[in-house]
């Protein structure tokens, strides 16, 4: 057996809505309606003998999930495609035996004609179905949760997601149709052939995202499927079956291909014996897997796990710690490999205890043990239905005992493995049981019975140090399961190709036949596909990406252009009227017209350019014919060319495809094609200093619905930038603070990135230092040519640093500012920076980014280090001293530079605001950037976050001003810049970037 291991990232899913229990709400607090005070050391209910009180979230849990609306948002155009309107809420029509009769001599009929597919009228149904999908994650998680009560809407978006994204990555080279291995040497062929119809038994657990998998994996093998859902979520399950559908009806496939039945246990009995149903697959509990098994047809069936985590005494405990609550929260502890027990070596136990609780676990004591045990499992030795999903706050108000605001896991002592010990059962929420061990050997005899107790052939997890091979071949040889995960959470290393790529995706793991299922592994399409062997006789025998040419320094314009003078014969300058009307792309022309290079201006640029915008520059490049283009303007035009160039090179680019969110950009769904055939050359020219658009991969453009859509693919680097500070000399005091600040954001965001690296930190710490140093020197002096070329170069600095490391919820909240209230870019980032960093400053976040080289929370410590380089406190002050000192600092900058202090100084109305609060929080999180931030935020903070944005600047995180404390310097008052702005030259120590 391979055993699967790799480095424990760090999740992040989100967004809790209450439902308890009989009607039961959770009490709603003021902080509903208004800004809570931060939570002091003193008054923090999960601090006490941590000893880790700094940076415990300031967000009460309490608050957030009272903020934690189902905010509406866009469904597919399929819903109402030829006049038949499908309504999330809608059941099935197949609610009889008849109707099913009926629906599967349809389906069989669909799948003979499906049968004769061809391997490429397969896969691009695959595709587009996984592509529509993906777009509507959001949605059905919303759907998912509004009818089943359970689980955590943004933690759906990520299980959606992956049942796309990942799913469709990890098989889209598969052959599933026809000769699939053709060896002639050898002389064997292999051919695949579905075992369709396919009846699929989807659980209550993950609803829409198990169908989501399901579909994918019978429209890639060629297979109809009729889903049968659980009773509690046949809505939201009908309604995906059926987009997915329409989706793949639209692109060619066979009507019946699938189709949901109605939660009538009539139908549902009759559909698992059904003559027309070839081949049956459920993923539930022992009840329906049984009945499958019992049907007589052949069948997968995957169920209940009961996941032990052995932990000894060799690890990292903070690591381990938060591994655990990373998977044990998530969706609510509704993944079946969640860890439901964990086995510590006693030597380890208060190490590992007191890091728990500091990331939000209560450990109880023995009368709220029995309890909550009591509430949790029933009488028949199984998960309690008014638990599954629920959150430790709900659960522990249904058992009767308090617990702290911010509680996340309830941890419950138990005494030995037995049938009356409810903590060492299955418990598919966050509660969980631990069970201390005198030594490893007994530790692992501990798991071995708990994993048995329930979980046989499903999984287990070991934390040890990784060198300990003889303790992995061990806990190996003695687990009862056909997952050994070791040092990884379990929810998220189970399904695969998350935390190591060579386990495969899926929604769906096999037990084996410990676990009475016919697969130990995790289902995929060669599950569902028979293999024909004809057989003949024969006789034996990580990235850093940037344009490949930068050019920078005042005034070189012409000899940078002069590298076009052998290859270029045709150039469009995209720019806009401004730029015309103030004579500066005149001098652009005369340098082009010196080489000889035909040139035509493209000027309808407008600022936050829209899809109408970039089709007419489309136009112009179709009938000019183009080799070159030159984006010459602020961040506007420099977007518009990059998505220009790509419509004109490849016009069957769709919206959808340009605008599809990504978690890995190595695995997304809508791969962009390459560039080259018709534009040789990209060139990028700003004329502000902010964006850092000449160096990236990113545009930013306004759809038809006024929505801002951040838009990736390192196609779209351009191939040359000139970075030459002579055209920002003109720039008006606003535009030059608004694109500083904006830069500066780039900064500050890309070097605390859950994706930046030692390359992109450095530069990050480059381009923060020169903005610092010189930014209120531009803006009081305009004329400072030296002031001007640092800021110019700090912005190009700032790109080459988010081009890797990407952005944060800064840049997704300003998205959405400036799209419903119009507010300039640079100002709306402006605006959100300081309340971001505090949001982001905690070593104890509700959720955390998710990516493999993320281990644990770091943008506190890295916002001090950002402090430490600017000089802003003694190197030894508290660490949250030192964020506090960097926000101040940033809010003195803004008055500084006249930069609107809050969200209502800006001019939005507190009417119109609380309108469109919602929508905004909603669209922020669902925004491309908001993946990178290495907190991952909960609809309910980033409504909280806005809300006190809108007032003015944060509260300290100590509660005391610093002021007095910064000993940073600009301008010795001679002309020479120095501190910020200029290298270490004199040899002085300086804080490592990293």
């Amino acid at each position: 057996m391979r055993l699967t291991r790799n480095i424990h990232i760090e999740s992040a899913s989100a967004c809790r809505r209450v439902c308890l229990p009989n009607g039961v709400r959770p009490k709603r607090t003021a902080v509903r309606y208004g800004v809570p005070k931060p939570i002091q050391a003193s008054e923090n209910p999960m601090a006490g003998s941590s000893g880790l009180e700094e940076g415990m979230a300031p967000f009460s849990m309490a608050a957030v999930y009272a903020q934690s609306e189902l905010v509406p948002v866009e469904t597919s155009p399929l819903a109402t495609e030829g006049g038949d309107v499908l309504r999330f809420g809608d059941t099935s029509p197949i609610d009889t035996l008849e109707k099913l009769d009926e629906a599967m001599a349809k389906m069989v009929e669909s799948q003979t004609m499906f049968a004769e597919f061809t391997q490429e009228q397969v896969d691009h149904i695959f595709h587009q179905v996984a592509l529509e999908a993906n777009m509507m994650r959001l949605p059905l998680a919303q759907f998912a949760v509004q009818e089943t009560k359970r689980g955590i809407v943004e933690d759906k978006v990520i299980k959606n997601h992956f049942a796309s994204e990942f799913v469709y990555n990890k098989y889209k080279d598969v052959r599933t149709a026809g000769i699939i291995e053709e060896d002639v040497v050898a002389g064997l062929t292999r051919i695949a052939e579905p075992v369709g119809p396919v009846g699929g038994v989807t659980p209550v657990t993950n609803p829409t995202s198990t169908v989501i998998y399901y579909c994918l994996m019978a429209l890639k093998t060629r297979n109809c499927i009729v889903i049968s859902p659980h009773p509690a979520a046949a809505k939201c399950s009908y309604y995906t079956a059926e987009i997915l559908r329409r989706a793949a009806v639209k692109l060619g496939a066979p009507p019946d291909c699938i189709r949901c039945i109605a939660a009538e246990r009539s139908v549902s009995s009759a559909m698992l014996t059904h003559k027309d149903v070839a081949f049956l697959w459920a993923t539930g509990g022992p009840g329906i897997v049984n009945a499958c098994y019992r049907s007589g047809k052949p069948a997968i069936g995957v169920g209940a796990g009961n996941a032990p985590a052995m932990v000894d005494e060799t690890c990292d405990m903070r690591d381990v710690a938060a591994s655990i609550v990373l998977s044990k929260t998530f969706d609510n502890g509704m993944i079946c490999a969640s860890e439901n027990a964990v086995v510590v070596v006693e030597s380890a136990y208060e190490e590992l205890r007191r890091c728990m609780e500091a990331r939000g676990c209560y450990f109880m004591n023995e009368e709220e043990t029995e309890k909550v045990g009591g509430a949790v499992i029933n009488p028949e030795h199984h998960v309690s239905n008014l638990v599954v999903g629920k959150s430790a706050l709900e659960i522990a108000e249904l058992a009767g005992i308090n617990v702290p605001d911010g509680t996340l896991v309830l941890v419950g002592e138990g005494s030995k493995v037995a049938v009356d010990e409810p903590m060492c059962y299955e418990k598919l929420c966050p509660v969980l049981g631990i069970f201390r061990a005198p030594s490893f050997k007994e530790g692992v005899t501990v798991a071995q019975q708990i994993a048995t107790n329930g979980g046989l052939g499903h999984t287990s997890i070991l934390y040890t140090d990784p060198k300990n091979v003889d303790r992995i071949a061990e806990f190996e040889k003695a687990m009862p399961t056909y997952k050994v995960l070791v040092d990884m959470p379990s929810s998220f290393g189970a399904i695969g190709d998350v935390y190591n790529f060579r386990l495969s995706p899926s929604m769906s793991l096999g037990c084996g036949s410990k676990g009475g299922s016919s697969v130990s592994e995790n289902v995929g399409p060669q599950h569902l596909l028979n293999i024909k062997h004809i057989v003949e006789r024969r006789e034996n025998m990580q990235w850093f990406r940037t344009p490949a040419r930068i050019y920078f320094k005042r005034g070189i314009l012409a000899a940078a252009l002069s590298d076009l003078k052998n290859d270029t014969k045709r150039c469009v300058v995209v720019t806009d009227k401004m730029m015309v009307k103030l004579g500066m792309v005149d001098n652009l022309k005369a340098n082009l017209n010196a080489l000889g290079i035909e040139t035509t201006v493209f000027d309808d640029v407008t600022p936050d350019p829209t899809f109408s915008c970039i089709y007419a520059g489309v136009n112009t490049m179709k009938s000019f014919e183009p080799d070159t283009i030159i984006a010459f303007g602020g961040g506007s035009p420099m977007d518009a060319a990059k998505v220009m160039r790509l419509l004109y090179e490849h016009p069957e680019v769709t919206v959808n495809q340009l605008t599809a969110r990504f978690m890995d950009i190595r695995k997304r769904v809508a791969m962009f094609p390459k560039l080259g055939s018709k534009v040789h050359t990209l060139i990028c020219m700003p004329t502000t200093s902010g964006t850092g658009a000449e160096i990236t991969p990113f545009a930013v453009l306004t759809g038809d619905d006024g929505r801002k859509y951040p838009i990736c693919d390192y196609s779209m680097t351009p191939e040359m930038a000139i970075v030459d500070s002579t055209y920002t000399m003109k720039m008006p005091k606003s535009l030059t603070a608004n694109t500083g600040y904006d830069a500066l954001v780039h900064a500050i965001e890309s070097f605390v990135s859950a994706y930046s690296t030692d390359y992109t930190q450095a530069l990050s710490i480059r381009a923060i230092k020169l903005i610092m140093g010189n930014l209120k020197i531009a803006f009081d002096n305009p004329n400072d040519s030296v002031a001007r070329e640092k800021m110019h170069n700090a912005s190009a600095i700032a790109g080459m640093a988010f081009a890797n490391a990407f952005l944060g919820i800064c840049h997704s909240l300003a998205h959405q500012l400036g799209a419903e209230f119009h507010i300039p870019h640079g100002l709306a980032n402006a605006l959100m920076l300081s309340h971001v960093i505090r949001f982001n400053a905690t070593d104890a976040p509700t959720k955390m980014a998710t990516f493999s080289q993320y281990k644990f929370p770091m943008a506190r410590k890295q916002y001090g280090e950002v402090s430490d380089h600017l000089k802003l406190t003694p190197f030894d002050a508290p660490l949250d001293a030192k964020v506090d000192a960097l926000i101040e600092r940033l809010e003195e900058l803004k008055k500084e530079v006249g930069i609107p202090l809050s969200i209502r100084e800006a001019g939005v109305s507190e009417e119109l605001f609380e309108m469109k609060l919602g929508t905004i929080a909603a669209k922020a999180f669902d925004d491309q950037c908001t993946g990178a931030n290495p907190r991952y935020p909960l609809i309910g903070e980033l409504i909280q976050l806005l809300r006190e944005a809108y007032e003015g600047p944060p509260r300290p995180i100590q509660g005391s001003s610093i002021s007095g404390s910064m000993s940073m310097s600009f301008s010795n008052g001679n002309g020479k810049h120095e501190s910020m702005e200029s290298s270490n030259e004199e040899g002085q120590e300086e804080p490592s970037a990293v």
